[in-house]
């Protein structure tokens, strides 16, 4: 059988690693950390592609997720299909809702509109919750033969040396296993609440000014914070206190959300999506850079990828 491994336990990771098992990939997955400890177990998850480039490959990606996801709407994995309302501008990407399945969306009405936000979409789009799926799918990956080690990878030789084919998985950590200079943190701060009543939102159209409420099945995630080159991984006050103030303007609710975490998350931010071999480790592929859409196009980049060594291999 045709042997791959995978560098990177987070959804991007996941996702490759079944992706090259579902076509016939012998697969072992190797990680600094397992998958609780990545980014990816502390985000909102909702299906929506924010800061990635390039936009027509991110819009083909995500489509290819979102059908991916739908096989996925299991009772107990922490998939869903939720209404989603996303702030946009005439300079927004707007494309992707060109591709939603025909029903699934529609422009806001006026009075629709959280208060700040002049237009805005309203579409049923997949939600994964990472503290469900995330499991599910590293159990998924080991039910098919996949074997996970615990290593830390430190330079892009050790890397290439790991098997005939490998995929480079490691986010942010390709930083400095790459020497990549394109590629830097886009620091969230994100709260962790009591479940709200109100409508899942997202208002990113102003650099700085990110804000956003995803209801979960228990919970709720409110952000946040987009700062970009921010290595900073302590929880701040004034963030905390930035985010509660910016919902509170938004007019959904009256009453102030019960804190039950705050976190802090860096996102691998690049000018463009990684997603090569290596032009001096032939054997390596990079896939990496997906900024705050990891999970918006993570089975897309898989599936794609999946194909790809498929070939590759048959030569």
């Amino acid at each position: 059988m045709k042997s791959v491994t995978v560098v990177g336990s987070g959804i991007i990771g996941l996702t490759t690693a079944i992706a090259l098992q579902e076509n016939g990939f012998n697969v072992t997955l190797i990680a600094k950390e397992r998958f609780e400890k990545t980014l990816s177990s502390k985000v909102g998850a909702i299906w929506f592609p924010f800061e990635i480039q390039p936009i027509e490959k991110t819009n083909h990606w995500a489509t290819l997720s979102y059908e991916r996801y739908k096989l996925d709407l299991i009772n107990t994995n922490g998939v869903s299909f939720i209404p989603f309302l996303t702030a946009y501008t005439n300079t927004s990407n707007t494309e992707w809702t060109t591709r939603l399945p025909e029903g699934t969306v529609r422009k806001a009405l006026p009075s629709e509109l959280p208060s700040g936000i002049n237009k805005a979409y309203i579409s049923i789009v997949p939600l994964a919750e990472p503290l469900l799926y995330l499991p599910y799918l590293f159990e998924k990956f080991t039910r098919n033969g996949g074997v996970f080690q615990q290593k830390e990878i430190t330079s892009l030789h050790e890397l290439a040396s790991l098997n005939t084919l490998v995929v480079n998985c490691t986010g942010l950590g390709a930083k400095a296993l790459c020497n990549d200079t394109d590629l830097h943190p886009m620091r969230g701060q994100i709260l962790r609440c009591k479940k709200m009543n109100v409508s899942s939102f997202a208002e990113s159209t102003q650099k700085n000014a990110l804000s956003y409420i995803i209801n979960r099945s228990t919970d709720c995630v409110i952000g946040g914070t987009d700062y970009e080159n921010d290595w900073n991984t302590n929880i701040e006050a004034s963030d905390t206190t930035l985010i509660l103030n910016r919902i509170k303007a938004i007019g959904l609710s009256d009453s102030s959300p019960e804190i039950l975490e705050e976190i802090v998350g860096l996102r691998p931010r690049r000018s463009h999506v990684r997603f090569e071999f290596d032009s001096e480790f032939k054997n390596v592929f990079h896939n990496y850079g997906h900024g705050g859409a990891g999970f918006t196009v993570a089975w897309g980049c898989a599936i794609e990828l999946a194909e790809l060594f498929s070939l590759k291999s048959s030569f």
